[in-house]
């Protein structure tokens, strides 16, 4: 037996809990319905992101949520990422959890500390530089143009800039 009891050693099975992960997504708007999940598995039925990928499942990330394990929650590989933000779970759960507002939450705060996936962060990037989330080239003017779209509006970047400078924007 080891003398830290909630480290637990190799051939050991005992599940710890870390409320750590718990306590940061009850600070944020929409994090904090993770605690009324019972692992029913409603929010799974209609998932598309579930359907087509052996890696995604809204009730195993609550789970994960639950038991706080950021280790798998929280880094680039994560399945969290592999949510389309559809909106089914939240329709399915009968508890109010929320899943897809969770894992929301769970990609907002691994973007915060540093391991969201590269594209995310790439995508992050050219939107705070550029008002817009895919890059404006010559053949996008082009086709508008084809098309009898007027011009791209500016986008107010430095309103949406000062937005993003609110403390923690969407916390408590």
């Amino acid at each position: 037996m080891p003398s830290d009891r909630n480290t637990p050693t190799e051939g050991d099975d005992r599940v710890v809990l870390s409320f750590e992960l718990r306590r940061e997504l009850d600070a944020i708007i929409g994090g904090n319905h993770h605690n009324f999940c019972y692992q029913c598995g409603a929010c799974v039925a209609q998932c598309p992101a579930a359907r087509f990928s052996d890696r995604f499942n809204p009730r195993l990330i609550m789970l994960d949520v639950l038991l706080g394990r950021s280790d798998v929650l929280l880094r680039p590989d994560s399945p969290i990422w592999l949510c389309t933000n559809c909106y089914s779970c939240y329709e399915r759960c009968p508890q109010d959890v929320r899943p897809v507002e969770v894992i929301i939450a769970l990609k907002n705060l691994a973007a915060e500390k540093g391991v969201a996936p590269d594209a995310v962060s790439t995508l992050t990037k050219n939107i705070l530089k550029t008002g817009y989330s895919g890059v404006v080239t010559p053949v996008v003017h082009k086709t508008r143009e084809r098309l009898g779209l007027g011009p791209l509006p500016e986008p107010p970047v430095d309103e949406m800039l000062k937005l993003l400078d609110l403390d923690k924007v969407g916390r408590k």
